[in-house]
């Protein structure tokens, strides 16, 4: 649920814990009234409050001093929610933090909900929704990677695209409605040929974004890898030998990961997802059965598998028949993303002499128990990791408006189709009102305050 917008909301704007210093949110229309009666400057007789400046002085409650601070005075149309805000920076100890929040609570303010300083900032017109939720992904990016594609959607690349798309909807929108109000002096705004081209040219760039999705999804949250092999080959030790941590079990008893481990990792500045799986072999326990379920969900979404065999106990026949099993178990998967590991190479040392394996198949060889072979097989994964579509200029990596888009795609094409059967311009008209719908919703033009309440909440307190 939205919570009340004409509240004054504060909150600690800096990580939680003790610092050498912590920053400290007010915004709403009790802001400027609230810090005059809990801070005094330091200077007497400036005037107090101005933009652009910064006022040192104190903070009391009552009469007992609680900190030296600054404090920063924004007027609405200066500042990040449109509202009148102000800032004070403290010295970092909880026992401050907590005790200045308590005293702007006791002069008329409340905490603020997850989000809320963006999501005012988003209702009063300062940003759209595209660009709260890229915020969001800046404040989330864990590589260069990931900071550089959310700072192109929060400055503008991804943003004018969308409202670029959205114009041509508009166009064609509008064409049909000049056919349907003229209907009776059969006048033709547009042939249905030209219709068409405008229609299949706008589901081409549409196609576009949607196939970035994968890309830009995998640039955000980690390019998914599936340690996946039969029991014992060392799939929980390769984890570990990758993470350098003890993240996974590691025994001799088949079947020691019954689900699935899932760590991160980041390998020159790209962020890597490892999934160690519960093996792909049948099963008559219903709780490793389970497992292994998941495990072929999570290989066949995976961009990259690590197909992983014990040395000591490894032939041409037995890769060949996991490599058959594999394909029946997941009939689409690209073999182009599938890396052979043949682990334990310290009980075989000369077993890559004899293996027969397919050309169309990469192999490396390792030990993962000594480390061996782990920085070549990284290096390798590095290899397999297609960012070549990250150079272009629009890449779409948020999964709300992926789901968007699908349904704009799916409507396109019906609009498509009605074009081609003849249908009434009516008709065709109700499918590009409904895309227009849904290409609302990512703008945020179209507001759904269940939908609002989800984005936002996903923020930080203080943002």
């Amino acid at each position: 649920m939205i919570p009340n917008l004409s509240d004054t909301i504060c909150a600690i704007a800096t990580p939680s814990g003790v610092g050498a210093i912590a920053i400290i949110r007010i915004s709403g229309k009790s802001s400027h009234e609230i810090i005059k009666n809990i801070f005094t400057p330091s200077k007497k007789g400036s005037k107090y409050p101005e933009m652009w400046r910064l006022y040192y002085g104190e903070i009391f409650e009552k009469e007992n001093f609680i900190d030296d601070v600054l404090v920063a005075y924004f007027p609405a149309s200066a500042s990040y929610t449109g509202e009148e805000s102000v800032e004070i920076s403290c010295h970092g100890s909880l026992f401050i933090q907590n005790k200045i929040i308590e005293l702007i609570i006791s002069k008329g303010a409340r905490m603020a909900e997850a989000g809320e300083f963006t999501l005012r900032s988003f209702v009063n017109g300062k940003m759209d929704l595209i660009k709260a939720e890229a915020v969001d992904d800046v404040i989330q990016s864990r590589t260069s990677v990931a900071h550089n594609l959310a700072v192109k959607q929060m400055r503008g690349n991804y943003q004018y695209k969308i409202k670029e798309l959205r114009q041509q909807l508009i166009d064609l929108k509008a064409l049909l409605e000049l056919e349907i109000d003229f209907s009776e002096e059969d006048v033709e705004f547009a042939d249905r040929t030209l219709l068409r081209n405008l229609c299949q040219n706008l589901l081409d760039e549409i196609n576009l974004l949607t196939e970035s999705f994968k890309t830009g999804n995998n640039i955000k949250d980690g390019i998914p890898v599936v340690i996946a092999g039969e029991p014992n080959v060392g799939k929980s030790t390769l984890l570990n030998a990758i993470l350098c941590e003890e993240r996974a079990i590691v025994s001799n008893i088949p079947g020691t990961t019954r689900d699935y481990i899932e760590d991160t990792i980041i390998i020159n500045n790209v962020l890597f997802r490892f999934i160690d799986t519960a093996g792909l072999r049948n099963t008559s326990d219903p709780i490793e059965a389970a497992g292994v379920e998941r495990s072929i969900a999570l290989t066949s979404n995976a961009a990259i598998v690590l197909l992983l065999f014990d040395a000591s106990n490894c032939n041409s026949k037995l890769i060949n028949d996991n490599i058959e099993q594999l394909k029946t178990k997941i009939p689409d998967i690209d073999f182009n993303k599938v890396l052979i590991i043949v682990n334990k190479t310290d009980l075989n040392p000369n077993i890559n002499k004899y293996l027969a394996i397919p050309n169309n198949i990469k192999t490396v060889f390792i030990s993962a128990k000594n480390k061996e072979n782990i920085e070549f097989l990284l290096n390798e994964l590095l290899d397999l990791t297609n960012l070549s579509d990250y150079n272009q200029n629009i890449i779409l990596s948020n999964v709300r408006h992926y789901n968007e888009f699908m349904i704009i795609k799916e409507l396109m094409e019906e609009t498509i189709s009605h074009i081609d059967t003849n249908h009434s311009q009516d008709i065709i008209s109700s499918f590009l009102h409904k895309a227009l719908h849904h290409i609302g919703l990512i703008t945020g033009e179209v507001s759904n305050e269940d939908v609002l309440y989800s984005i936002f909440s996903k923020f930080c307190i203080g943002k």
